[in-house]
């Protein structure tokens, strides 16, 4: 690792970022008094930390907060400022058309449920079939299975091989034999770091008339997303996985899906009038954000955005190569371990130690500052394909360090050998 002034650190290859500068962004990765080991931080895939930028904006709003939408006074119009302003942020972060194709939801898993109870129960037939990628997350999964129970559609598997690239072929034959409708997609897995190739599949799913729900929750802190370019139907992400607060997602849907479909939710908001024999449903976007929006969790959200914004998208996506490449060295050389992820992953990489349960591994490491998750991550049958129970996952971001990777496996070593020692 390369060392610039004061200490910043550099990938090996010399794109520059400022690393140092970057963790003191961070409340959580300040150093803390009273612990045997230093925090080391590598479950981004599950939650991230929060910026200070995000907390200082939040606890902005709710200082000096009001409902938004509602007053007309100078609170109310402040705080409004701020949520619409957040609309704004987030339509340029994702190259939406304009912030009617903007939804704010609690999280990317209510941004799914909506279009599948919404979109999905007005266009699905019974009959009809839902396409779902073997990578996906729970929450791109099983609203699916609950829409095709409820109006007895089917649910087909885009499979995969061993290394996570999707089979294109048997994806192509699907649409062309198969009434398809969704195509449910996410942009990297949570599991291996793969990407599908998501301009392609988009483009192959619209020639036969279906459209794609993409679960951007992992790439979304990891590559730009660029809407125009790859022509998603709808697009969903969280705030607690791009830096931002808790209890705040994004739906982006294209304008003219959205300006189709029926409220999810009813109540306040949402409605232009209400009369004794029916009520009317407000435009888009409010359409769809029924009652007191969480409106501070939004301006933390665009805050985090806008500092992730000051960050070179080409800087960060070598860096984290740099950070998994590293990874990977060290671990190829345990002869217990299994690496899931291919050479290409992103975010993360999961692996399996032979004869050691994932939860006993990530608890040793854990005892050693070290945060990893284990488990299936929320992925079964991405698991029962790989022929595993579950997996160790080591995911990464913008402010980890090649120092912290070089925890990983002598602490994993130690654990190895712990957990291989006959118990008495």
């Amino acid at each position: 690792m390369l060392y610039g002034k004061k200490g910043a650190q550099y990938a090996d290859y010399g794109m520059a970022l400022d690393i140092q500068h970057i963790r003191a962004a961070f409340p959580a990765l300040a150093p803390r008094t009273g612990t045997s080991a230093p925090i080391t931080y590598f479950d981004a895939a599950a939650q991230t930390p929060i910026v200070h930028d995000a907390v200082n904006t939040e606890r902005k709003f709710e200082e000096n907060r009001a409902n938004v939408h509602r007053g007309m006074y100078a609170l109310a119009e402040e705080a409004t400022r701020m949520y619409e302003n957040a609309r704004n942020v987030v339509q340029r972060f994702i190259d939406a058309q304009n912030t009617l194709e903007i939804v704010f939801t609690k999280n990317a898993t209510e941004g799914i449920n909506l279009v599948a109870r919404s979109w999905g129960e007005q266009y699905v037939r019974k009959g009809d079939v839902v396409a779902i990628s073997m990578l996906e997350h729970h929450s791109n999964i099983v609203p699916w299975m609950q829409l095709a129970k409820r109006i007895d559609a089917s649910i087909v598997w885009i499979p995969c091989d061993t290394k996570g690239t999707l089979d294109i072929d048997r994806y192509k034959k699907l649409l062309e034999e198969k009434p398809v409708k969704v195509v449910a997609l996410t942009g990297q897995s949570n599991v291996l770091g793969v990407r599908p190739p998501l301009k392609h599949m988009i483009e192959m799913a619209h020639e036969h008339n279906a459209i794609v729900v993409m679960d951007a929750s992992q790439l979304a802190a990891h590559a730009p997303i660029r809407m125009q370019e790859i022509n998603c139907d709808f697009c969903v992400f969280s705030g607690h996985k791009i830096f931002g607060p808790t209890g705040i997602g994004v739906l982006y849907g294209k304008e003219a899906l959205l300006q189709e479909m029926p409220p999810f939710l009813g109540g306040g908001t949402m409605i232009r009038s209400v009369k004794q024999d029916g009520f009317t449903a407000a435009d888009i976007p409010l359409r769809f954000e029924a009652g007191t929006p969480p409106a501070a969790q939004a301006a933390g959200l665009a805050a985090a955005l806008q500092w992730l914004g000051t960050h070179e998208w080409e800087a960060i996506e070598q860096h984290e190569t740099a950070l998994l490449n590293r990874a990977r060295c060290s671990l190829e050389s345990i002869r217990e371990v299994q690496i899931l992820s291919p050479q290409n992953a992103s975010g993360c990489l999961s692996f399996t130690v032979e004869k050691v349960h994932p939860h006993d591994i990530a608890a040793l490491l854990g005892q050693n500052g070290i945060c990893v998750r284990a488990g299936h991550h929320c992925a079964q049958p991405l698991h029962d394909r790989l022929g595993v129970p579950g997996s160790v996952r080591i995911s990464v971001s913008i402010f980890n360090t090649a120092e912290e990777v070089d925890r990983i496996a002598p602490a994993l070593q130690k654990a190895i050998s712990f957990l291989s020692k006959p118990q008495s």
